[in-house]
């Protein structure tokens, strides 16, 4: 049996920036960042900071050109913080 994918939610930052893409290629783009991210959700790489709050990571997918902010909660849901082009 395979492993459950991680639920994905978005913070409110996170939210408005995604009412802004119009591109098909930038959906298609985070789309599959947030699949890497659903299925493995330790792939990105800490950000160092605070460590009284959850940690926040990054994933960049140079293919993709697209960044992706989050962190996971303890019930290992992923919190989008944000996204960016490369």
């Amino acid at each position: 049996m395979a492993p459950r994918r991680a639920r994905i939610a978005f913070s409110d930052s996170a939210a408005k920036q995604l009412e802004n893409i119009t591109s098909e290629a930038e959906i298609h783009a985070l789309d599959r960042a947030l699949v890497v991210i659903s299925v493995d959700p330790d792939v990105g790489e800490p950000i160092p900071g605070d460590t009284a709050g959850p940690q926040l990571r990054q994933y960049a997918d140079e293919v993709e050109s697209v960044r992706v902010l989050y962190f996971v909660t303890a019930l290992r849901t992923v919190v989008i913080w944000g996204a960016q082009e490369l």
